[in-house]
């Protein structure tokens, strides 16, 4: 039988040029095919820029007061969004009210993430009495209405910033805690970590090194959308008065006190709303598109 020699070695060079896309491609890949993780990632890199070059963006100082001014509409006297009931640039006190609530939700989130993290490693790998203690402080916490458990903290360590991210790193660390617990207790009997108890490894050591950052994708995942919830908290704390306090920038506080003036400067309530809304909807979906991205079996499908 002949073959056609010419065919056979064109179909060994295509085959040694058909190579599998790297990492890297695939991944900007998936978020140029992902609408969740382009819309959410948009909006978040908007506040973060607004955060940071705050002093840049704002086109007044966002504390200084001009009773002249009071209640004006949006782009009356060069306010883009008009002023508040102290005559101050609305535009400008929702550009720093961002800073705020990045700081209080990465902060708070951060801090829930390392109780939570750290207790659902503890209770999941050891088990036995550790884990019906550590589990039943969760049972709880989760007990109490979570704003509320909130609002008393914050009450008994009094308002401000510092005490908000206490506050909120105290009640949310559950859910992580229960999260990892849960990872933990289905790895620790896989393969590679009886491998490694074998060569020797110490507990920490299987913890850190060879558990842990198998359980880096849920906790990205529910930690992006704990950011947004500790937002809406935050805003909802200064809301209430036990939050942020003035002359200090922060959307819940500028909507409490435009809610006093709604018939009059409606805009005082509508534009923080819509920051919280758009912030928190931002998270949200960034947090959705990292679920796809870290879901292997959405990435066979």
């Amino acid at each position: 039988m002949e073959y056609n020699t010419e065919i056979i070695n064109q179909t060994e060079i295509e085959i040694v040029n058909k190579k599998e896309p790297g990492r890297v491609r695939k991944f900007f890949s998936f978020i140029s095919n992902s609408k969740s993780v382009l819309i959410g990632g948009v909006i978040v890199l908007i506040i973060i820029i607004c955060a940071l070059f705050a002093p840049v963006i704002s086109t007044h100082d966002p504390y200084e007061m001009q009773m002249s001014d009071r209640l004006l509409e949006p782009m009356e006297k060069g306010h883009l969004l008009g002023t508040d009931h102290y005559g101050r640039d609305l535009f400008s006190r929702i550009v720093y009210g961002a800073r705020v609530s990045l700081k209080v939700g990465m902060v708070s989130v951060s801090l829930s993430l390392l109780i939570g993290v750290i207790l659902g490693l503890v209770a999941g790998y050891y088990g036995g009495w550790l884990d019906s203690i550590i589990m039943r402080i969760v049972d709880i916490v989760l007990s109490f209405p979570v704003l509320l458990l909130a609002i008393a903290l914050v009450a008994a360590l009094g308002p401000g910033i510092e005490n908000v991210i206490i506050a909120l790193g105290l009640v949310y660390w559950t859910n992580y805690a229960r999260i990892v617990r849960a990872n933990v207790m289905s790895l620790k009997e896989e393969e590679f970590i009886q491998a490694a108890r074998t060569i020797g490894s110490n507990d920490f050591r299987i913890i850190f090194f060879n558990i842990l950052p198998n359980c880096l994708a849920p906790i990205i995942v529910v930690g992006t959308l704990g950011i947004g919830i500790a937002i809406v908290a935050e805003a909802t704390l200064s809301f209430l008065g036990l939050g942020i306090q003035p002359p200090e920038s922060s959307w819940g506080w500028t909507l409490a006190f435009g809610m006093k003036f709604i018939r009059d400067a409606p805009h005082l309530s509508i534009y923080p709303g819509l920051a919280i809304m758009i912030t928190v909807l931002g998270f949200n979906l960034l947090g959705d598109g990292v679920r796809d991205l870290t879901d292997s079996k959405l990435k066979r499908k």
